[in-house]
């Protein structure tokens, strides 16, 4: 559709200009899609040339539409001061025969550039959980749209692997753990850690609950609390380098990371760098003091460093404190300058829920005011969190979401659908147990990229699995329905359409034109629910057309040929839009 549309701007600025004169020509024309009630499949608004035409809405879009008519244009209406045009028959086709026979069915940017994506950033003191799979999902699928528009991209992670909440899993491992290991115990390591994270807290409260028992306020109990206490004490010794508590740090923090692959590795997703936090909490600390020799900065009275954005409606930002210390603001700096050296990128997203928006705000306005020229490229890819029915996650009391077992979850709920429904009869026991992953997988996926990413959402596995409505399993089967009838009729023959298409056919050619624009879509607005809704679309309307039309069963070849070219179209465009989203279109189904 990209094509027509561009085709029908250049037209209508020739027509403008032949009726009304070179003022009226526009700089650019907004297309819509024509609605339903009315005939036609674009629209163009007329309103702003009556003007010139000094003529009504109704007499200005017919003279127009008059003017438009050829062999891309077949007919027009107007309605009040909306001018929609009809494509002819014979464009539509000659645009579905060109991507039929296209290498790839998205348009590739005239000026690609290099788009870092990153995503998940966990911390190592417990396993991820639903929170990060809806990042993970989110950074990954971004990423996929990014490439397939042109662009290159990097995908990389920051690891929060130090810390006070880091101490606290191994201080707790250290007095409770007795020495048992991810081997010893046959437990994940991320799990390992995760079991003493949440040690730590009941013990820590349980001393909190003793010394309010002996007077002591809330908040002084909290402070005093000898496991607290420790566990500062042992922070301190890993900023001054303790080879004993480095050890310790260093073997728990490996437990984790091979935890954390194994989980990315069964939810699809990789990255190309990672970086820490032990290697980048310094990193802003020379920027500061660039700042403030540019009057960027101040230094208070007590020694901090600040920086006073109220100019630009924001507050005064603290970036050093009186101590030396750098804070999550001053890494963050120096962690965006250190990525712009490491890559050949211009833009970087941040996959980062929306509690932190201000922090990006604010991020983004000191390396601008720093004069990085990149910084206009910095994009806060802000979402919301994530809940289930029962209500909101709490992690430190160990009810947390954990991801494996929400993954192993949609697996088993994957295979009881599919074997109530008799859909795995006959495959072997490999296929059956790759097609439950895929399907509880897509399930998963689908249902959380479906969302806006800027809107808070319930996760319901039960709503997820279905083979009816918005989900992944009801597309997969699409796709899988088809592949069995290509499967039936070999060969697709290549012919020309002489006969006029039914509706139901140019409405799906419609929506098969529109798959490169809406990914162009997608990757402008960070966005893979414009594809997961859109394929939806697709799938809901090849759905009523495979109802209502024989695919196989026609007296006439030529028909049977032209509805297999077209359901095979679909099925590519299936296929590319849920590799997008990270989704596996099974064969069979």
């Amino acid at each position: 559709m990209e094509n027509i549309k561009s085709y029908l701007s250049k037209a209508v600025r020739q027509v403008i200009s032949e009726l009304y004169g070179s003022e009226a020509v526009p700089q650019s024309i907004d297309w819509q899609l024509t609605r339903k009630e009315f005939e036609g499949d674009l629209t163009l608004v007329v309103f702003p040339y009556t003007r010139y035409s000094k003529k009504s809405p109704e007499a200005t879009g017919a003279e127009i539409g008059e003017k438009l008519l050829s062999e891309v244009i077949s007919d027009f209406n107007v309605v009040k001061g909306f001018l929609n045009l009809k494509i002819a028959d014979t464009q539509l086709l000659q645009d579905f025969n060109s991507l039929f026979s296209a290498d790839s069915l998205v348009e590739k940017l005239e000026q690609p550039v290099g788009v870092m994506v990153e995503y998940s950033s966990p911390n190592t003191n417990k396993p991820l959980h639903l929170g990060h799979v809806r990042n993970c999902l989110l950074g990954w699928a971004v990423g996929n749209i990014q490439q397939a528009v042109g662009n290159r991209v990097t995908r990389v992670q920051i690891i929060n692997d130090r810390g006070i909440h880091i101490c606290k899993s191994m201080l707790a491992w250290q007095r409770f753990g007795n020495g048992e290991t991810p081997e010893s115990t046959g437990m994940k390591g991320d799990h390992l850690v995760g079991k003493y994270y949440v040690i730590f807290d009941q013990a820590y409260r349980k001393e909190i609950a003793e010394l309010k028992d002996q007077g002591l306020s809330e908040e002084q109990a909290k402070d005093e609390a000898p496991l607290m206490v420790a566990a500062r004490e042992m922070l301190k010794q890993w900023e001054n380098g303790d080879a004993e508590v480095f050890q310790l740090w260093e073997m728990m923090n490996e437990w984790v990371y091979a935890g954390f692959n194994e989980t990315y590795q069964r939810m699809g997703v990789s990255f190309d760098k990672n970086y820490y936090e032990s290697d980048t909490y310094k990193l802003g600390k020379s920027l500061v003091d660039v700042g403030i020799s540019k009057d960027i900065f101040q230094r208070d009275s007590d020694g901090s460093v600040w920086i006073d954005l109220t100019d630009i409606g924001l507050d005064r930002k603290l970036l050093l404190r009186r101590d030396g210390t750098s804070v999550y603001m001053t890494q963050d700096m120096g962690t965006a300058v250190q990525r712009f050296e490491d890559y050949d990128i211009d833009r970087l997203i941040y996959t980062v829920g929306n509690e932190q928006d201000y922090h990006f705000q604010v991020l983004f306005a000191i390396l601008k005011k720093m004069g990085y020229q990149w910084a206009d490229g910095l994009f806060h890819l802000s979402y919301g969190m994530v809940d289930l029915p029962s209500g909101k996650m709490k992690s430190r009391e160990g009810n947390v979401v954990d991801a494996d077992d929400l993954i192993t979850a949609m697996e088993l709920g994957a295979q009881e659908m599919t074997e109530s429904l008799g859909k795995a009869d006959g495959m072997e026991p490999t296929e059956r147990t790759d097609l439950y992953r895929q399907i509880g997988l897509g399930a998963l996926k689908y249902f959380i990229l479906k969302v806006d990413p800027k809107k808070r959402m319930t996760f319901n596995p039960e709503e997820s699995i279905d083979l009816q409505g918005n989900t992944g399993p009801f597309i997969q089967y699409t796709y899988a329905r088809i592949q069995s009838l290509l499967r039936k009729a070999g060969e697709i023959k290549s012919l020309e359409i002489s006969s006029e298409i039914l509706h139901e056919e140019r409405e799906l050619i419609k929506q098969i034109l529109r798959y490169s624009e809406v990914v162009h879509h997608a990757a402008r607005e960070n966005s893979p629910a414009l594809i997961a809704n859109y394929t939806f679309d697709l799938v809901k309307m090849y759905n009523g057309y495979y109802q209502n039309h024989s695919i196989l069963r026609n007296d006439d070849a030529s028909v049977t040929a032209w509805r297999l070219r077209l359901s095979s179209l679909v099925a590519r465009i299936i296929r590319d839009a849920l590799a997008l989203l990270g989704i596996e279109s099974p064969n069979k189904m």
